[in-house]
């Protein structure tokens, strides 16, 4: 599989986005910023930014930005739930963004002029009959997303929400949740998908703009410093135990506590994370593979090390058949 030092992995996501290696960075609202979106895209990645509740001013600024920072292929995240969502969506028109993701709602209503416009739309999933419905709009690829991913989380697991995925559409299928090396993408491969998408190791990319603080707390991360919470709002989140998750947590399952209370607490908790460090007021959204992240990396020497691991790992996959 491997020539020399050259990685030759490929997957048909390579051929129909135009990049190099089968690996989408995770689109982390307040985070995922045109210095990190083109640093994976020049590596050989999609580098996504994250429209996040942004303006669209701010989301066309990044754009216009990572123009200027790659000529490779990129793509904007839009979280269909952001009162910006209308705005961004016609931006990414107006922008010529060339590949879309969208999370948090149908993009049904947007599809037919995205599509007219000759941008690639591949939605990020939690269930196949959503999978299904998406393809029937015109997606061109769906992201399956597991439990194990950082932010918001629905239900199933990525070992078993891919496989179901991939039975149920044609289109290519990228896994995400629970991955952060070589052995998460060779597992990936084998449950059916053809690429990743990694949000968790990206954020101590070197080019990646989060606090310092959230960088180092990630690193820092064992294997069950993460905490789901949120459930009772209907869109659970996944973050580090911190002061504020431990809180609120508690609140979550006191009765006495009101739903509006509640989500008054959780506002603009990523925001004061990503931009501040704020541990009493912070949500650090991360995935349950932080424990695995040990360094800061470039974005380049991330896509290389994970891309290298599973080349390895699937080179040597005959061992165990004879």
């Amino acid at each position: 599989m491997n020539k020399g030092s050259e990685l030759v992995l490929r997957s048909p996501i390579c051929d129909l986005i135009g990049i190099k290696y089968p690996v989408f960075q995770g689109a982390m609202a307040w985070i995922a910023d045109a210095d990190l979106a083109a640093a994976v895209s020049n590596a050989g990645g999609l580098g996504i930014i994250a429209g996040g509740s942004a303006p669209v001013d701010i989301v066309r600024e990044q754009v216009r930005k990572c123009r200027t920072l790659t000529d490779q292929p990129f793509g904007v995240n839009i979280m269909l739930m952001s009162p910006a969502a209308p705005d961004i969506a016609q931006m990414v028109i107006d922008e010529r963004v060339p590949v879309v993701t969208t999370g948090a709602g149908s993009p049904a209503k947007y599809m037919a002029a995205w599509l007219a416009a000759g941008i690639k739309v591949i939605p990020v999933i939690p269930s196949s009959g959503i999978a299904r419905s998406v393809e029937r709009q015109g997606a061109v690829a769906v992201v399956a997303e597991g439990g194990e991913s950082g932010g918001h989380v629905g239900d199933l697991t990525t070992v078993a929400l891919v496989p179901q995925v991939v039975d149920a559409v044609s289109v290519p299928v990228l896994a995400a949740g629970g991955i952060g090396d070589g052995r998460g993408m060779a597992a990936a491969l084998m449950l059916g998908a053809c690429g990743v998408q990694m949000g968790t190791r990206f954020l101590v990319a070197r080019e990646c703009n989060v606090h310092p603080v959230y960088k180092q707390k990630i690193l820092a991360a064992k294997d069950i410093d993460t905490i789901a919470t949120g459930k009772r709002l209907g869109h659970p989140v996944r973050a580090l135990k911190t002061p504020f998750s431990r809180r609120f947590f508690e609140l979550e399952y006191d009765v006495s506590v009101a739903t509006e209370q509640l989500e008054k607490f959780g506002e603009g908790a990523l925001q004061a994370a990503a931009m501040s460090g704020d541990e009493e007021h912070g949500a650090f959204m991360a995935g349950q593979i932080a424990g695995l992240v040990k360094a800061e990396q470039s974005a380049a020497e991330i896509i290389t090390d994970v891309v290298t691991q599973a080349e390895a790992l699937l080179k040597g996959a005959s061992t165990w058949v004879s």
